[in-house]
């Protein structure tokens, strides 16, 4: 009885902290990278998911087309530690 105790009270501390970590692995970037880049992101990248590798890979590819603001926008995000 004791280790069901347990283990049902473990997994009501855990699972906010696992739920947490996914919604923030769905929420990257930031405001400015959502503002001045949303539409550079449909012009080179469309159909990518946003918080995918193969996003970041587009971007990478086509950095020296992509707008000024949104080139300012990485870079500052990127100086910030990528937060």
């Amino acid at each position: 009885m004791r280790s069901i105790i347990l283990a049902v009270g473990l997994i009501a501390v855990a699972a906010p902290v696992l739920g947490a970590s996914d919604a923030s692995a769905a929420e990257r970037g930031n405001k400015d990278l959502k503002t001045y880049c949303s539409g550079d992101a449909v012009t080179f990248c469309s159909g990518k998911d946003p918080d995918s590798p193969e996003m970041d890979a587009c971007f990478k590819a086509n950095m020296d087309k992509l707008s000024e603001n949104c080139r300012r926008a990485i870079t500052a995000y990127k100086g910030g530690g990528g937060k």
